[in-house]
Parts: structure tokens; C-alpha cells; sequence
């Protein structure tokens, strides 16, 4: 069973920067995706970054381009998720996700891809 664990929020003023990091367990397969995911209060869920093992594709959302880096460490099995610049509608809880297997580019950001989820960590950016 593949279990994920997210670590690395806080709080932040604008224009810092967090690393977010997501550690996964009990992943056979080398063809999954991680995608890393944010819901802000009163909001939806909305796909932040993905990143494809197979091929390392990325994927970002237009609102953290330039700003947001996803990596992906094979020997670790963990995710990253470096944030710089931030701003406070970056403020929110940030989720990891796990897929085994190949999603297609344009549903990389797509939370209905995912199966596995982690917890939570909460980012709070001020101004």
C-alpha cells in the first residue's frame, strides 16, 4: 500500500521561500506521477505541479511558473516541491498525490488522476 507523507510548511512572509517535501512508501512500480495540489480556505482543490517519473515531463500551473519547482528524488522516493517568491494567495494546504502509471500531460493537474494522497501541510504566506 503506498502511503505519502508531506512535511515542510509554515509561514512566510512574501517574497520567501519554502521546500516541501513528500515521502512515499511502498512504491514498486518506476511509472507513476506525483502531483502536488493546494486548497485555500473557502476554495477548491487546484493542481499546483506534477511531475512524470517516466519521461520527467513537469507540469506547472500558470499562477506558480517561474516560481515553483517540482524534483523528484528516485533513490528516496520523495517529492519536492521548492516555492520561492511566494505571494499570499500561495497561502493555503498543500497536498501530494501519487498515480501508478502514465496520466496523460493535459490531466496531469487533474486531482481525479490520483490515487494516493497524502496529508496536508499548511503554507501561510503574509503580506
Amino acid at each position: 500500500e503506498v502511503q505519502l507523507q508531506a512535511s515542510g510548511g509554515g509561514s512566510v512572509q512574501a517574497g520567501g521561500s519554502l521546500r516541501l517535501s513528500c515521502a512515499a512508501s511502498g512504491v514498486t512500480r518506476d511509472a507513476i506521477t506525483i502531483g502536488w495540489f493546494r486548497q485555500a480556505p473557502g476554495s477548491g482543490r487546484e493542481g499546483v505541479s506534477a511531475f512524470r517519473k517516466w519521461d520527467a515531463v513537469t507540469y506547472y500551473a500558470d499562477s506558480v511558473k517561474d516560481r515553483f519547482t517540482i524534483t523528484f528524488d528516485s533513490a528516496k522516493n520523495t517529492a519536492y516541491l521548492q516555492m520561492n517568491s511566494l505571494r499570499p494567495e500561495d497561502t493555503g494546504l498543500y497536498y501530494c498525490a501519487f498515480d501508478i502509471g502514465h496520466i496523460t500531460y493535459t490531466r496531469m493537474l487533474d486531482e481525479d488522476e490520483y490515487h494516493f494522497w497524502g496529508h496536508g501541510t499548511q503554507v501561510t504566506v503574509s503580506s
